[in-house]
């Protein structure tokens, strides 16, 4: 069997081989592309589809997207949306593995490899036996780490392109056990803008701070006032958080640099709080450079939107995990998270739900160095976009 081939299980089989499923995963894991860069991802997704007799568009979101379609043989009805994330971060990978990434400063360091891997999965399952009715689209997006990919195929006309009724994701969630699940009513996940900052004064001698205007102190002045927007302005009950994460200002032990460059990011759930923390920001900003007489230079980017489920459509699918063998508890009442996901701008346009399957209780962080997707999870991911889709689409075509 060739490395990309379609496993040849048998058809009543709930869910596809796992060894192919992990062999799949590690040869993403090894080969990670970043932001509309996942020529490679995109060519091996467009093999395993095309193996799996599945049509398919590429070329999708910037040029790496794709979109596969089933028809169910059980006759017409309503169409759905399953969506994957294909790319890969800018993290030097510290993992020493023999399926460790081969491309200096870049891993899959969220899981998107195993995203794509139980997607891909899933459609080989329905391929052999498409026993609904109506149509399922098969979504692997690209760039959704900061540049907004998901934006960018709905911008291009995904849902004009492929008409479905409701869409649905899923992301894995280390910290959560392998067999349990978390499904949301509402708020998912956080609304998610970034900042660069940048403060112009006049350099001079450190020893002489008099003859200048200080642009370091103005830009620690900064770092705790911004938290004030958090702290003091936003009220008890609603959830913020704005973190400077960069901070980058001179060369040398004795001058006091003439420029500061900040940057960082703001995350909130509530789209009106949002604006007037980014006006408040601006406010702040202004107010402190005026102080010490220096000129600010503000680029602040509203990135994604907050992710926000559709109760139904979240009751169905903890429906569907609670009768999914190997499931042993599905979580209804965790947190929501303040990390970003752009599937909001497509459940911004349709009604679904996104979920989260735990990864492991031991399992890395997300963005961390060390992160590694957990396979026992492939075929649990797969059984669950299965049954998902031979739930919501029944033989009578009804969208439950």
């Amino acid at each position: 069997m060739n490395r990309f081939d379609c496993p040849t299980t048998d058809a009543a089989t709930p869910t596809t081989d796992a060894a192919t499923l992990r062999q799949w995963r590690q040869d993403f894991h090894r080969h990670p592309e970043t932001a509309f860069e996942e020529h490679r991802t995109a060519q091996r997704i467009a093999e395993i589809l095309d193996q799996a007799g599945l049509p398919f568009v590429s070329g999708l979101g910037g040029g790496t997207g794709i979109v596969a379609t089933l028809q169910g043989r059980l006759g017409d009805g309503p169409s759905i949306g399953l969506r994957a994330d294909i790319d890969a971060l800018d993290v030097t990978e510290l993992n020493d593995f023999g399926h460790a990434s081969r491309v200096p400063g870049k891993m899959h360091a969220c899981g998107h490899d195993g995203h794509t891997t139980m997607l891909l999965g899933a459609a080989c399952q329905l391929a052999r036996r498409p026993d609904f009715a109506g149509r399922v689209h098969f979504i692997f997006q690209p760039a959704e780490e900061s540049e907004g990919g998901g934006r960018v195929m709905v911008e291009e006309g995904l849902f004009e392109r492929f008409p479905m009724e409701a869409v649905y994701g899923v992301h894995n969630w280390p910290g959560l056990p392998v067999g349990e699940a978390a499904v949301h009513d509402t708020a998912v996940m956080a609304a998610f803008d970034v900042f660069t900052l940048t403060l112009h004064g006049n350099g001079c001698h450190a020893a002489m701070p008099h003859l200048g205007s200080d642009s370091i102190l103005a830009g620690c002045q900064l770092v705790n006032q911004l938290q004030g927007l958090i702290s003091r302005e936003t009220p008890a009950h609603q959830t913020a958080v704005l973190s400077v994460t960069q901070f980058h200002a001179g060369d040398a032990f004795n001058v006091i640099p003439e420029r500061v460059e900040l940057r960082g990011t703001l995350r909130c759930f509530d789209e009106p709080l949002r604006q007037r923390l980014q006006q408040r920001f601006r406010d702040v900003v202004d107010s402190v450079a005026g102080l010490h007489g220096l000129r600010a230079e503000l680029d602040y980017q509203p990135r994604y939107p907050a992710t926000f489920n559709t109760p139904e459509h979240a009751q169905r699918c903890a429906d569907v995990l609670d009768g999914l063998p190997g499931i042993a508890r599905v979580h209804r009442d965790l947190a929501p998270s303040m990390a970003s996901e752009d599937f909001a701008f497509m459940l911004n346009e349709r009604p679904g739900a996104y979920i989260w399957l735990g990864n492991g209780e031991r399992s890395a962080a997300l963005h961390n160095p060390h992160y590694d997707f957990n396979d026992d999870l492939l075929p649990l991911g797969v059984a669950y976009w299965v049954e998902l889709v031979t739930s919501l689409l029944d033989r009578h075509g009804a969208h439950r």
